[in-house]
């Protein structure tokens, strides 16, 4: 019996070099390599990130386009991918929601199954206006509609797509054990306080890294290491010069290695995470997996990821507030004990195959 083609679409690519959804790619391959389940996977990728073009990465064949897969071009890359894949794919895995007014035609024209994770409500987002945000919310409306199967990374979501369109969503949220096996890796950027809370996030408003800031500046018990790409924005801009001079607030520069990010990880004492929005963050569930009590900000993002088991603040008094508390001495366990039941790569990874049969 002939293997089952699936190909998968609207990342960067892979090996890994970007973000959340080019890591679960990274680990769907990989979970597909060590178990040789029977379906020829194609990923596709983006050119302009690949100096060098391999034509197949584990078990997964590389098919290259030759546009940035993220800014102006995404939309154009993603509905050349989907063009491409419909003639030759049993099943089709689209990641985001950019590309998906092309799905109509591909429902038209082709046999393939369609499985659209909707990454997220995009079109809430704080960054987008005007035209943008509209487009993201028709795209969405059209993603739920035109695909056979919707995946959201968290329960608060699922519930939003059956209330906006009556649609039942797959639950598929990210693993994080990923962040546990890789050597650590001193970071010489920083001589780490004996004691420290850890934060890493992309800089902007949605993320409160404002809101964290003030609080942590306003006590001197508790030093802050936040790691973030603070040039990246006016925001985060603003922010390094308003705090550079604050001692026990050290603002790192954006840090790739997992190595590092091991080391600043497992010698925190706590974690702090900010997002507001986006479902289950990536970077929440690898915390998580490291065993220390985590502050959140408080949404039902952030609360259904936590199971209701985190310590949870809305403005700069909730948070300063929750620092000088006590919490449950086994909160860091908790917190453990759900990633490991719900967040490895093993039971995501499974997960999506099953919904790909």
């Amino acid at each position: 019996m002939q293997n089952k083609k699936v190909a998968i679409i609207g990342t960067v690519g892979v090996p890994a070099n970007y973000g959340g959804f080019e890591t679960l790619v990274e680990n769907l391959v990989r979970y597909h390599d060590a178990n040789a389940l029977p379906y020829d996977v194609t990923v596709y990728c983006s050119s302009k990130s690949y100096d060098e073009q391999k034509p197949v990465y584990l078990s997964a064949h590389l098919k290259y386009i030759p546009l940035q897969a993220n800014g102006a071009q995404s939309i154009v890359y993603d509905w050349i991918s989907l063009l491409l894949a419909m003639w030759r794919a049993d099943v089709i895995l689209l990641l985001g929601v950019s590309g998906a007014t092309m799905l109509p035609v591909v429902r038209l024209l082709s046999s393939a199954k369609i499985v659209t994770n909707i990454d997220g409500i995009e079109w809430r987002r704080q960054k987008w206006k005007g035209l943008a945000k509209w487009f993201l919310k028709f795209s969405e409306k059209v993603a739920v509609r035109f695909s056979h199967e919707v995946i959201a990374d968290n329960g608060a979501i699922a519930e939003y797509i059956k209330e906006t369109y009556g649609v039942d969503a797959h639950v598929i949220a990210y693993g994080g054990d990923h962040a546990l096996g890789v050597e650590a890796v001193p970071v010489d950027e920083l001589k780490l306080p004996s004691i420290y809370a850890f934060s890493v996030c992309r800089i902007e408003p949605e993320n409160n890294v404002h809101m964290i800031i003030e609080a942590f500046a306003a006590q001197t018990d508790l030093p802050l290491v936040i790691v973030g790409n603070w040039d990246s924005s006016e925001y985060g801009r603003n922010l390094r010069v308003q705090y550079v001079g604050v001692d026990h607030i050290h603002l790192l520069n954006p840090i790739y290695d997992l190595g590092k990010l091991n080391t600043l990880r497992s010698q925190a004492n706590i974690y702090v995470h900010g997002h507001s929005a986006g479902g289950t963050n990536p970077s929440l569930v690898e915390a998580m997996h490291f065993g220390i009590p985590v502050f959140a900000y408080d949404c039902n993002f952030n609360r259904f990821t936590t199971e209701d088991k985190a310590i949870y603040f809305s403005d700069v008094h909730d948070l300063l507030q929750a620092l000088t508390q006590k919490y449950p001495s086994n909160s860091g366990e908790m917190m453990a004990a759900i990633a490991q039941r719900r967040y490895t790569w093993g039971i995501v990874a499974g997960l999506y195959f099953s919904l790909l049969k």
